[in-house]
């Protein structure tokens, strides 16, 4: 090698160690530029502690597990308190392309989607859901057996799951879906409420404070009817005897009438035998709900001031 090439070699091996020794160095430790980043963000100061995310983020060497963690609550910001939505899309984005083993991917494309939904754009909210493998894994639903009939993205809808939903309707309403056009008709309206559903959730609507009231009061009243079913089906134990015997107690109950209400003709009682005993179970199930009550007040020490009621 020539002089000359060995000193242009060494003025680059120069050049760089001054300009690695006079790059600016970061003047505090990075635990606290991020404590600031979160101080200031607690102090409802959000675009100044983006800044300082950012800065963290500039200056700091950090993991690909941390720095997607800061992205992350960078996109956060943007979408949860400045409503600044393409910002908000712009970091995740960030994430999903700069690191893409990180375990917050899924809960970034739900971000993505709401953001893309709150900006109208519907297409590309499809986009991201049919590219993701699944939004949320836990709401992943299996097909009960038959033939595909309809897909939503890429959750499949088998004729199972169309007699599952049919089944689940009450007797009268099933009796009207007795046709080819019908159950398409039903099916439609059973992914149109999916849709609609899902779209519900990524808004976060299940947090909304009148469907949490609405569901707990849902949620309240099943559980007491379920309650309720367990509980008096102990109790009400009825036999053929029992049935035949509040007949004979009641028999003008069930007689035909005339204008003035006098009975005119006693139906026999294998005429009138369901009849007398739906009436003869719903009497005794009053009957075990009121003990049940009373037992439940006495055992909770219940008191009732009728008179400061008003």
């Amino acid at each position: 090698m020539s002089c000359k090439k060995l000193s242009l070699s060494l003025l680059f091996v120069l050049v760089v160690a001054v300009g690695c020794q006079n790059a600016p160095q970061p003047k505090f430790d990075g635990t606290k530029i991020r404590g600031y980043a979160s101080a200031l963000y607690n102090r409802e100061l959000y675009q100044q502690a983006v800044v300082q995310y950012n800065f963290y983020l500039d200056n700091y060497t950090l993991d690909d597990s941390e720095a997607a963690q800061i992205n992350y609550s960078i996109g956060n910001i943007y979408f949860e308190r400045v409503h600044d939505y393409e910002g908000a899309l712009t970091y995740f984005l960030k994430i999903k392309h700069l690191y893409p083993e990180s375990e917050l991917l899924d809960e970034v494309n739900k971000k993505m989607v709401e953001c893309l939904e709150r900006l109208q754009r519907s297409a590309d909210a499809q986009q991201v859901l049919e590219e993701a493998t699944l939004l949320d894994p836990s709401q992943a639903q299996a097909s009960r057996s038959g033939e595909v009939i309809a897909k939503i993205g890429k959750r499949r809808i088998t004729s199972g799951d169309l007699d599952h939903e049919i089944s689940l309707l009450r007797p009268h309403l099933q009796a009207q879906l007795n046709s080819k056009d019908k159950k398409v008709e039903f099916l439609k309206k059973f992914i149109a409420n999916e849709l609609l559903y899902n779209t519900a959730r990524r808004k976060g609507l299940e947090k909304d404070k009148e469907v949490v009231e609405a569901t707990f009061r849902a949620k309240k009243g099943f559980m007491v009817d379920k309650l309720l079913a367990e509980e008096i089906s102990k109790e009400v134990n009825i036999n053929e005897s029992d049935v035949e015997l509040y007949y004979k107690a009641n028999r003008e109950q069930y007689g035909e009438k005339d204008g003035n209400g006098k009975v005119v003709r006693t139906k026999p009682f294998d005429e009138v035998r369901g009849q007398v005993m739906q009436d003869l179970i719903r009497e005794e199930q009053k009957k075990a709900y009121d003990r049940l009550v009373q037992r439940m007040m006495r055992a909770e020490a219940v008191n009732i001031y009728d008179d400061k009621v008003k």
